[in-house]
């Protein structure tokens, strides 16, 4: 090849970049990023840089002099709208094209929105940077916060605004925060914490819209509740940024359907990220993981596979593996709570939030949950990821 392009410029892009040198390439490469900014890591925006904790340059994820390293070119704050598989073309906003033998798909995501919330002042989503940096500047000026959504992004959020000293809300639809990967009981222990810590928390409630002229003023509960706020954080999940795909006939769903390896359904393409939906052969579906290390596993393989034509073998599939950082407090998690019949707390006390939970199929580990442990967690990572695949 003498031309690779990849499509998005965030953790999953840089990530394949350096694996395709690693692997040997040595041609043209070129990165295209909608954001104008270079690389950066995207979860602390919702914990230590919005705190104040860390500047901007410390969410760099190149070292210094890297991208001479790379050797690449650099096209920032420009937008692929279209792309032709059998050119292998990738049209951008500004009416330029890049022309490639190979192509890395790597847009990532971007956040739900709430079609109550309109043009209102004061409601944001976390995703980017300059979502940040927006949200930073209405907590730091703001009283009440009222979070929508109970994922990691919003029990984040939730957690910092309270360190802040907000008065904070957490509104979910679930049956409590972070449900559907802990599962319920598991997440009613870690809802605790939040409320220890003097967050109002409303599970198995909806919002039927949010108030305020040019700028939101409260939002208003299914139940005709409402909730007075001076900032609204919406935190309802992410979509998969495929739209500039349509109708260029690669395979699309949740994602774009790719094999094992990370190929699509067209030649010279792969997929990688958070807009790519890997098919699983242990669950037998393709699923789409939105966690850094999902990127971080995945781009050596996408690498691999596009260099070697779609002959490269697919690693052995990891369990996944998330954390996150709420208060004082490190979750880890790693596995699929939806595959067990039980859970167990081995170690510890939910109380005190510090414990060590146990998810099995029959007498099978499936899935461990820790929370503040991570020296137990780490033997029980190690053990679930090198433990035999079952298929099936």
């Amino acid at each position: 090849m003498n031309t690779i392009c990849v499509v998005g410029a965030s953790l999953a892009g840089l990530l394949t970049a350096r694996a395709l040198r690693a692997q040997g390439y040595r041609g043209r490469l070129v990165l295209v990023g909608d954001e104008r900014h270079r690389p950066y890591d995207r979860p602390p925006l919702s914990k230590d840089f919005l705190r104040g904790d860390l500047a901007e340059a410390d969410l760099a994820l190149e070292s210094e002099g890297e991208g001479e390293e790379l050797d690449a070119e650099w096209r920032l704050g420009v937008a692929a709208v279209a792309l032709d598989p059998g050119e292998r073309r990738v049209e951008l906003s500004d009416g330029t094209s890049v022309r490639a033998d190979g192509i890395v798909i790597a847009t990532g995501a971007t956040a739900r929105r709430l079609p109550a919330a309109g043009h209102l002042a004061g409601v944001h989503t976390l995703r980017t940077l300059d979502d940040a940096r927006s949200l930073r500047a209405d907590l730091e000026a703001g009283r009440r916060l009222v979070v929508i959504g109970g994922g990691f992004v919003g029990a984040e959020v939730a957690a910092t605004a309270r360190d802040l000293g907000l008065d904070v809300t957490l509104v979910e639809s679930g049956p409590a925060p972070l449900a559907r990967v802990v599962g319920v009981p598991m997440a009613e222990a870690l809802a605790a914490l939040h409320e220890r810590r003097g967050v109002r928390l409303l599970s198995g409630t909806v919002v039927s819209g949010l108030t305020g002229e040019d700028r939101v003023d409260g939002v208003r509960l299914a139940d005709g509740t409402h909730l007075p706020a001076d900032v609204v954080v919406v935190g309802i999940g992410a979509v998969p940024a495929i739209g500039w795909l349509r109708g260029s006939g690669l395979d699309l769903g949740d994602g774009v359907l790719c094999d094992e390896a990370g190929g699509t359904s067209a030649p010279g393409i792969v997929a990688v990220g958070d807009c790519a939906a890997w098919f699983d052969p242990v669950q037998g579906r393709h699923h789409r993981i939105e966690h850094w290390t999902g990127a971080r596993q995945r781009a050596s393989v996408a690498a691999a596979t596009l260099l070697s034509g779609g002959t490269a073998r697919a690693e052995a599939r990891r369990p996944t593996y998330i954390w996150s950082d709420q208060f004082d407090v490190k979750i880890q998690f790693i596995g699929h709570a939806a595959d067990a019949d039980t859970v167990s707390v081995e170690e510890g006390d939910p109380a005190e939030h510090s414990f060590l939970a146990v998810y099995r199929q029959g007498d099978r580990p499936v899935a461990v949950l820790g929370v503040n442990q991570v020296r137990l967690f780490t033997r029980w990572r190690r053990q679930l990821e090198t433990a035999p695949v079952q298929v099936g």
